[in-house]
């Protein structure tokens, strides 16, 4: 299992096990680790809740209600979960494997115009991947705002590739970036912050993850959207 890296400053962690689908749900034992690990619980006494904006927390559960909780994010793509976490507040994750798709079709019919125009000047070579990390960008924003992608996520505009953090255009205090994963992965993590903040990937793909006890956790990917069945989370409490 990774091991944190000490440190003062605010970070965003991410770990990153395989999802062997059916129950119980691979999420559930990465979400017990990043409670244990920076809550200084044992796994038996969290649970999984949602704060009053909607977004996942991993909490005591003694205290389900109480001040003291754990903001978390979970995704999923072919064979892969993610979980992030951070002590300071909001985050969203999203992550999708790199794949043949018609890019510039599908910005066209969900993107905003600069976007598209962006994209349609980029090297055709990596469209696919340009285009993959606006989409995971705008599912982590979505979720770090704990709305996903209703009310118009997909056109919400996203900065460019560049620097590991950049600002979302009109929302204060809202940076996303990609942490590089390797491989075949895009990755997205979104936080609400006014100061640096730091991204520790503690455990990456590869690493054997065995799945604990259930837990419900948001799920949302490109091929359900595209097809416009606007998936929904199911917002429930869980023991982990």
């Amino acid at each position: 299992m990774g091991q944190l890296t000490a440190s003062g400053r605010d970070t965003a962690y991410v770990w990153v096990g395989r999802d062997t689908g059916g129950q119980p749900d691979p999420a559930a034992e990465l979400l017990c680790q990043a409670g244990r690990l920076l809550l200084d619980r044992p796994m038996a006494e969290l649970v999984l809740t949602h704060d009053p904006g909607g977004r996942p927390v991993v909490r005591a559960s003694e205290d389900p209600a109480g001040s003291v909780g754990l903001p978390v994010s979970v995704s999923r793509t072919a064979g892969l979960v993610v979980v992030a976490a951070r002590r300071a507040g909001a985050i969203g994750v999203d992550v999708e494997r790199v794949r043949p798709l018609p890019a510039l079709a599908l910005a066209r019919r969900w993107f905003p115009p600069a976007e598209l125009t962006w994209l349609a000047d980029r090297p055709e070579a990596g469209r696919a991947v340009d285009f993959l990390r606006l989409w995971t960008a705008k599912e982590a924003v979505g979720k770090a705002l704990g709305r996903g992608l209703r009310g118009g996520g997909l056109r919400r505009e996203m900065p460019p590739r560049g620097l590991p953090w950049r600002r979302v255009p009109g929302a204060q205090a809202l940076w996303v970036g990609h942490p590089e994963l390797g491989g075949d992965l895009v990755l997205a993590v979104a936080v609400h912050a006014t100061a640096q903040v730091d991204v520790e990937v503690v455990q990456r793909p590869g690493h054997g993850v065995a799945a604990v006890r259930s837990a419900s956790v948001e799920r949302t990917s490109l091929p359900v959207v595209v097809r416009g069945n606007w998936s929904s989370r199911r917002s429930t409490r869980g023991r982990l």
